[in-house]
């Protein structure tokens, strides 16, 4: 069984040797995306409701380019700078799964790309 690299111009380009995701079988495999937008290549990061909404518009836009959608996602990972806008974060994240939500960890750590705030994976499977 071969790999299908997953790639669409809706969401941030790659921006080291990686694929925005891979399509394995019926599992997919979403890179962390942040909030860039994909046609200024401006941050998105305002405050982090408005960060957390890009990511997840940029996540969607990879799913969909392989043919899923956010009722496919079983797992996210999400990493955040600061562990006391977790409450924030999840307010904006939970409006994309509003039933059955995937399985999930949140991990604080000391920097993430261009110095954002938030970043989320997924692996989704039909």
């Amino acid at each position: 069984m071969a790999n299908k690299i997953i790639f669409t111009p809706e969401a941030p380009a790659p921006i080291g040797p990686y694929s925005q995701a891979v399509l394995s079988g019926n599992t997919l495999y979403v890179s962390g995306q942040i909030a860039l937008d994909s046609e200024t290549g401006e941050l998105i990061n305002e405050n982090i409701t408005e960060e957390t909404h890009a990511v997840m518009k940029n996540l969607e836009a990879v799913l969909r380019a392989a043919g899923f959608g956010f009722a496919d996602v079983v797992k996210c990972t999400i990493f955040i700078k600061n562990m006391d806008e977790f409450g924030t974060i999840n307010e904006a994240y939970e409006k994309y799964f509003k039933v059955n939500p995937p399985a999930r960890e949140t991990v604080e750590v000391s920097k993430l790309p261009k110095n954002l705030n938030v970043e989320i994976s997924c692996v989704a499977v039909k």
